[in-house]
C-alpha cells in the first residue's frame, strides 16, 4: 500500500515514514501544501491508497488543502494527523472530508490499523477480510484463501492482489500496480509486474485476473 505523507516537521516526518515502512507501507513525504497539490491535482493521485495530512504547514493550512481536495472530487481517504486537539478543530476536519482524525503522537500499530480501516471502507469492505467470489483476502494478516485453501503468496504478489482487490472489476493501471511492488528508490519495472501477474494466475486461476491491453489489469468479480 502506497501513501502520501504531508508533514512539515523533519524529525516527525522521518519517524512516521520509518514507522510506516516497518508496517509494510511505502510512502512519499512532502512538507507543504504546494508539493502536496502537485502530487494530487491530477490523475496521479490515484496511486495513493491514503493521505496522512498535518494541519500546520509552512505554506498554507492543511484544512484548506483538505477542503480543496474534496471540492475537486478527490476520493482518496485522508487521515488528519495533527497535534491540534481542540474539539472545534476535530469537528472542522471531519466535516471538511477527513476520514479519520488522529492526534500525535500515535503508536505505529494503531496508525497502520487506522489506515487499513479507512482504505477498506473506501473499497466498500467492512472488515480486514475482503471476500471476492471464492477469494478471501486477509489484509491484516496478509493471508489469501481460495475456496478455503490457504494460498502461499510472496509479499509482492500479495501487494499486487490487494491493489486489484480495492476495486474489483475496475481496471488498475500498470504504473499503479508496479508502484505496489517497487521500492521508491527503484524504477517501476513492468517486466517484474508481468511476472507477478503470471504467478498470481498460476496460483489463483488463469481467469481470475483480466488484462486490458495497453492499460492494466482487473480482478474478476
Amino acid at each position: 500500500m502506497h501513501l502520501l505523507l504531508v508533514e512539515d516537521d523533519l524529525d516527525l516526518g522521518a519517524d512516521v515514514q520509518r514507522a510506516l515502512a516497518g508496517c509494510g507501507l511505502t510512502s512519499e513525504w512532502v512538507r507543504g501544501v504546494a508539493p502536496a497539490r502537485a502530487l494530487t491535482d491530477g490523475d496521479d493521485a490515484a496511486r495513493f491508497a491514503c493521505v496522512l495530512l498535518d494541519l500546520g504547514l509552512p505554506d498554507g493550512d492543511g484544512l484548506k488543502l483538505l477542503t480543496h481536495w474534496r471540492q475537486q472530487g478527490l476520493k482518496v481517504p485522508v487521515i488528519v494527523l495533527t497535534a491540534r486537539d481542540a474539539l472545534e478543530t476535530r469537528v472542522a476536519g471531519l466535516d471538511a472530508g477527513a476520514d479519520d482524525y488522529v492526534l500525535k503522537p500515535v503508536a505505529a500499530e494503531e496508525l497502520a490499523s487506522r489506515i487499513r480501516a479507512v482504505t477498506r471502507r473506501a473499497g466498500g469492505y467492512a472488515t480486514a477480510i475482503w471476500t471476492i467470489g471464492p477469494l478471501r483476502i486477509d489484509t491484516a494478516r496478509h493471508e489469501v484463501r481460495l475456496d478455503d485453501t490457504l494460498v502461499a503468496l510472496s509479499p509482492k504478489e500479495f501487494g499486487v492482489l490487494a491493489e486489484l482487490a480495492r476495486r474489483p472489476g475496475e481496471v488498475v493501471a500498470k504504473h499503479r500496480l508496479a508502484q505496489a511492488i517497487s521500492p521508491l528508490s527503484e524504477p517501476l519495472d513492468f517486466g517484474a509486474l508481468e511476472w507477478h501477474i503470471a504467478n498470481l494466475r498460476r496460483k489463483l486461476g488463469e481467469t481470475r485476473i483480466l488484462t486490458t491491453r495497453g492499460v492494466g489489469y482487473s480482478l474478476a468479480e
